[in-house]
């Protein structure tokens, strides 16, 4: 059984690292392809995600290491 708002959880991760790997955007985007919808919850993380970018407060970076 898969967790619910995965997509929130890879957010927070981001977040935390203050990065946007290739690979939380992969997982990402893999989430959203495979659910076909979006909760609210996710909606959510994703918009704070794109603002926290959008400040300059998170980097997108070719990869974690």
């Amino acid at each position: 059984m898969r967790t619910t708002h995965v997509i929130r959880q890879l957010v927070e991760k981001a977040l935390d690292i203050k990065k946007l790997t290739p690979e939380i955007e992969n997982e990402i985007n893999l989430e959203l392809t495979q659910r076909g919808y979006i909760s609210d919850v996710d909606y959510e993380a994703l918009e704070l995600l794109m603002a926290e970018m959008d400040a300059g407060r998170i980097k997108l970076v070719p990869s974690l290491g």
